[in-house]
Order: structure tokens, then sequence, then C-alpha cells
């Protein structure tokens, strides 16, 4: 018999059962069970473990009826034929060094990993006061209601076509559930053909540099600014053009651009929202010089302002403004599933070059997120989250009002989703970024979201999502005592 020792260190947050198998199939698949013995019995292997015999009883039926192993009556559970002579038992099969391999840093002709980034420490998540930006509160997430809509899915209720390939088509009723729920919210009013699902908001900017940008062209850009927008940019050779901001957002007083990226809800990362003279002017700015407007509205669903102005689109008479948003940002970032309203030529050839680079967005998630839309249960996570949020930004505020008042954020960034300050005398936000994680506390500095040669270094920014609310102001007193050191 078997008698190779299995160490779990059980995860609390997963079963049991699926723990035990995973364990299980990971051995099988790395050879370690001698074909012509039985693996440890239900009992031998539950005691090993600590866990019940039903428990490892169920995982190795299972795994015989998944064709890991096979039952011998009597005899107990051996290796299948198909796994006894298992392919993928560790070998050595590091090469040795060779002078003829390639050098890729001579074969890259763009070097990604070069370009200035908004980087979160891995560990951000086990920081005692973590004021980071752009992670959710995970508590928040309607799991019984996603899993309602992944049952509805799965259930042969759906439409099955969501198993088979679409090539470059979009799923139907999450393209009406965005025109008749989503869009009508921020004044827009779309054709089916005139909405694209993408892969997060982040692969429509990279389809739209890919389709209508080179060396020659001119891209204005806010500074500070979304730096992933702006390295998404240089991909495809454009000239950046910064334009700085101030209370009323972007300011046109520099030649004319091909495009003008804005992000006109909440300025990333001021948070200050565009002022109603500054979208008229950009907008005939546009129709006059024969520009283009990407409107980047990232938080048009987890913007929580009591009647927050509309989107630059709903104001678009000549077709000058391409809308790029996200339907995850207030559920699960990690889905990554956005959407581009534009007109039908540029969405038609944004579909094929998507066809191109990742065919279309994972068609169940597609259904799912359909589904979850049409049942209601999207608007009621948005209110709740528009409630907690606001509850969040309230205390932030109190506490920096309390603890760090000459620390104040610029005006017009009221309720925006993160706090954009800027510390007293000059002190470096670097230092103090470093001194205030060695005493539990993340925030973010600001430097990386300027183009200036040499960046303003006084400036950095606090989230409020991923952190407990209990925790917001005595962490924002810790801040305050590592300031006053500097």
């Amino acid at each position: 018999m078997n008698r190779h020792y299995l160490h779990i260190e059980f995860d609390r947050s997963r079963g049991l059962q699926e723990q035990v198998r995973e364990t299980l199939v990971n051995a099988i698949l790395s050879g370690i069970f001698p074909a012509d013995q039985p693996l440890p019995s239900c009992r031998q292997l539950a005691s090993q473990l600590q866990v019940s015999r039903n428990t490892t009883a169920l995982v190795f039926e299972g795994l015989v009826n998944d064709g890991y192993l096979i039952s011998r009556p009597r005899s107990g559970y051996f290796l299948h034929p198909d796994y006894q002579s298992c392919q993928y038992k560790t070998t050595e099969t590091a090469l040795p060094a060779d002078n003829t391999a390639p050098l890729w840093s001579n074969r890259f002709k763009v070097a990604p990993s070069q370009q200035e980034s908004i980087m979160k420490p891995s560990g951000w998540m086990h920081y005692r006061y973590p004021f980071i930006y752009g992670q959710p509160n995970t508590a928040q997430f309607p799991l019984s209601q996603w899993r309602a809509a992944s049952r509805w899915l799965n259930s042969g209720v759906a439409d099955q076509r969501w198993i088979i390939d679409h090539i470059d088509q979009d799923v139907p009723m999450l393209i009406e559930q965005i025109r008749t729920r989503v869009l009508p919210k921020r004044g827009i009013l779309a054709a089916p053909d005139e909405i694209l699902i993408t892969i997060g908001s982040q692969n429509a900017l990279y389809l739209l540099t890919r389709l209508l940008m080179s060396s020659s062209t001119r891209v204005a850009v806010e500074n500070p600014g979304y730096r992933e927008a702006i390295n998404t940019f240089l991909l495809g050779d454009a000239q950046i053009i910064p334009h700085d901001v101030d209370e009323e957002g972007i300011t046109l007083n520099q030649p004319p651009c091909d495009y003008y990226y804005v992000t006109p809800g909440h300025q990333v990362p001021t948070g200050v929202t565009l002022s109603s003279q500054r979208r008229k002017a950009l907008l005939e700015h546009v129709t006059r010089h024969d520009a283009v407007i990407i409107e980047d509205d990232y938080d048009s669903e987890s913007n929580f302002t009591l009647n927050p102005p509309p989107a630059l689109k709903a104001s678009d008479k000549h077709g000058r403004v391409v809308y790029v948003s996200s339907l995850s940002k207030a559920l699960s970032p990690g889905l990554r599933l956005g959407f581009m309203v534009a007109d039908p030529e540029l969405i038609d050839e944004a579909r094929a070059l998507r066809r191109l680079v990742v065919r279309h967005a994972p068609t169940n998630i597609q259904y799912q997120m359909a589904h979850f839309l049409a049942q209601g249960y999207y608007e009621t996570h948005l209110r709740r989250y528009h409630e907690d949020s606001a509850r969040r930004w309230e205390l932030l505020n109190r506490s920096l009002e309390t603890w760090l008042p000459e620390c104040r954020p610029i005006p017009g960034s009221e309720h925006a989703n993160a706090f954009w300050l800027k510390t007293p005398g000059g002190i470096n936000t670097q230092q103090l970024t470093w001194r205030a994680a060695h005493a539990g506390v993340l925030i973010e500095p600001g430097a990386r979201h300027f183009l200036d040669a040499t960046p303003p270094e006084t400036f950095f920014r606090m989230g409020f999502h991923a952190i407990s609310p209990e925790k917001i102001a005595p962490g924002v007193e810790v801040l305050r005592e590592q300031l006053a050191q500097l």
C-alpha cells in the first residue's frame, strides 16, 4: 500500500473537499503514486488529514467518476491506466546556458515594462490602514445575486450558445441592457451597432490607439492624468501634449490636437468634475478644429454624487465623442468588463481589431452580467455601493479636517472616489509614503501622475473603499504622526 504522506495547510475560506481533491490531483499528475499499489484508504487519508471519512470518500468517488482512479473491490483505489505512466512527472528540463539563445532585449520593438506606472504593493491587504485607491470593499460584493445569475446561466434555461465561439460578436442581451439600462442614466442614446463590449476600459483605449494613432498624431491629455492611458497612447507612437488641470478640469491653452483624452466625471487623479463651461468649450473646440474627444467615464457607475452631470457624449451633436466606460468598476474590477460607444464605422473596425487580439469578452460572463442587469441586481448593488461610498467619504473627510487640516483636497473634487491631497511646507510624499507604510498606513504618492520633467513631489492620493470604516480615523491619526516627524 502506498504510504506517501500528504500534507495540506487548509484554507478556511475554501471547502475541504475542494482542497483534498486538488491535492490528490496534483499528486496524481506529478507521478508520485506507484501504479501497482493502492492509494491510502478513505479511513487512512481522513485520519492523516484530520477530516471526516465522508469527505475523503466523496473525493475518491469523484476522482473515479472523472477517470483519475479505478476502484477494485476489497483492494482499494488504484491509478487509472491513463495515469500509471504519468507524463506530468517532474523532470530536470532546464537547458544549459547557450550563447546561441536569442537576446530578447535586442528584439523588443516596445518595452511596456519600462513605462512609468501606478503600482500597488502586492500585499496591500495586509496593511493595517490601506488607503489604497481602485480596490473595492469585498464585503459589498452581492455574492448571492451573482450566484443566482450563474445558476440561471448553467441551468439550461439560458441560451446555451454561450458555450460556442462567437468569433467577433457580442451577446445581444448584454448590448440591449447597456443600451436601455446603463447609458440612459448618463444621458446617452445609442443604437446596438454603436456599442462594443470590451475587456475593461483599458482594452478600449488599446483598440483606439491601434486604430487611430501614429507618430504624427497629437493627443491632448490631462496633467496630472491617468498614467495607463498615456502609456497606451505611447504604444502608438503618439505625441503626448499635456494640458494642465485646475478646479474646473482640463484647460485648453495649447495648440489644437487630434484627440482629447479626458476623464470629466471625476478627473484622474484630482477628482475634479469638469465644469459646464469647460464642457461646452471643449465640445466647441473639437468641432472647430476637426478633433475627437475620448471620454473615459470610468466611474460612471461608482459615482455617488447626487445628480451628477451627464456624460459629454450626451451633448455630442456631431459624432465627435468616443465614449468608454466600465461595468465592473463598482462591482468587481476583476470581471474586466467594459464597453465603448461610438459611430458604427469606428465600432466595426474596433470589432475587427478586437477579433485579432482577444476575439471577444468571455461569453459566459457577458450572459451572466446581462441577467444580473435584467433582474435588477446591479441597480440594487449600486444603490448600496453609493450609500456605503458616501458614508466612507464623509468619514475620511471629517478625519482629514480633524487631523490633517493643512492637507485639503482641491476645490471641485467633492465626492470623488479618492482624495487628492497636498502636503504642507513642501514635504516630500515619497518620504511620507515610506514612513507611513512602516507604520501600517498605505497611501499613494502622486508624482507619477505628472508629465512634467520635474514632477511635484508634494501630492498624494488616499482611497477609502479597501479600508474598514472604523479604521479610517485612526489611520489618518497615524498618518498625521508620521507627517509631523517630517
